[in-house]
């Protein structure tokens, strides 16, 4: 299962006059402006094809646009996703493995470049309003790369604020994040998203 972790790296019917669900894109393409830092918990939950609940997981987030970010996995075990302007770090504690990958490659058309990456959306992804439901805005986020991982992604907003993605894969799963305690801005230390190996892991360059 840890695969999907990566997935999230290498992430987004009522009827309604036309101008109420514009106003999912404004939610969105202000939440992107504005969050020049931020911060936030998480809830992971990845389903089949089927919609068996195959994996949960939970942590936290730090973020500092563009690409400086620290995507922390703390239960069922620790995972640590790191962006520090340059390189994507993926340290495995469990593993004693550190994959590093090119930020610009690991980003691209992700769900994580919604997140922190540039404010340039439009340059990546197609954006779609959807319905007014349970409280949110949501807007459909189709990326123009057809070679990335997920086929679409599904966001919720409200307040100008990211509460839940939905991502699709080619394969029929699903991936539901859902966001609690987002604080917007943030204040971080210098190095804050700085990364060092372990002495007790292994790198692997991708």
């Amino acid at each position: 299962m840890r695969s999907n972790r990566m997935r999230l790296l290498g992430a987004l019917i009522l009827v309604l006059p036309s101008f109420l669900l514009a106003g999912g894109i404004e939610e969105l393409q202000k939440f992107v402006s504005d969050s020049a830092t931020g911060q936030a918990t998480f809830v992971q939950r990845v389903y089949d094809s089927a919609g068996v609940l195959i994996q949960e997981s939970s942590g936290d987030l730090k973020f500092a646009r563009p690409g400086k970010f620290k995507w922390h996995y703390i239960k069922p075990y620790e995972q640590l996703l790191v962006g520090d302007g340059e390189f994507l770090w993926v340290y495995d504690k469990d593993l004693r493995q550190v994959t590093r990958v090119s930020l610009d490659r690991a980003l691209g058309s992700s769900p994580a470049a919604l997140l922190y990456g540039s404010k340039d959306i439009d340059s990546y992804f197609g954006l779609e309003a959807l319905s007014l439901e349970d409280g949110l805005f949501w807007v459909r986020v189709m990326p123009y790369e057809e070679s990335g991982l997920f086929e679409r992604i599904e966001i919720g907003l409200s307040s100008s604020m990211v509460k839940k993605m939905t991502l699709y894969d080619y394969f029929g799963q699903r991936t539901i994040i859902e966001f609690d305690r987002f604080v917007v801005p943030s204040n971080f230390p210098v190095d804050e998203f700085s990364f060092e190996v372990p002495e007790n892991a292994d790198l692997v360059t991708q």
